[in-house]
């Protein structure tokens, strides 16, 4: 399992990006399960997600931003896990304890499954906004002119 971090892209890099996303978005129209790429003289045959994916990682570099690459299949350490939920390594530990995100002990070492943390990141997400929603509704309802 690799799990890959680009750095965040030069000025150079990031125009390079933008022009190679201007010239490859026109293949990501059309229903074909598969993009016809040259590359070195040669041509590839791409399955059109994985096209879909380095068009996705062109335009975040076009913006200047960096990207991680992670199999959802995966399994990070708890620091990972925290890095990725933007919260601390304490903090994720007493979620994990807590029972809230499942994870497994390899060891003494606790490891979560990247899967599992997309899932609670969106649960967490949607609850969230439900919250924000709602302290909205109740400003409103109220008069206080939010």
């Amino acid at each position: 399992m690799t799990i890959h971090t680009m750095p965040i892209p030069t000025p150079e890099a990031a125009e390079k990006a933008k022009h190679a996303l201007r010239s490859l978005s026109p293949a990501r129209r059309g229903s074909a399960k598969t993009v016809r790429v040259r590359a070195g003289g040669e041509d590839a045959i791409v399955p059109k997600a994985a096209f879909e994916l380095l068009l996705d990682v062109l335009e975040q570099m076009s913006q200047g931003n960096a990207v991680t690459i992670v199999p959802v299949q995966a399994e990070l350490t708890t620091q990972q896990s925290a890095d990725f939920l933007n919260v601390s390594r304490p903090h994720l530990v007493m979620l994990l304890e807590s029972g809230a995100l499942p994870h497994r002990k390899v060891g003494t070492h606790r490891r979560v499954r990247f899967e599992d943390l997309l899932r609670f990141k969106e649960t967490d997400d949607r609850a969230r906004r439900d919250v924000l929603a709602q302290l909205a509704a109740d400003a409103q309802a109220n008069g206080m002119g939010y």
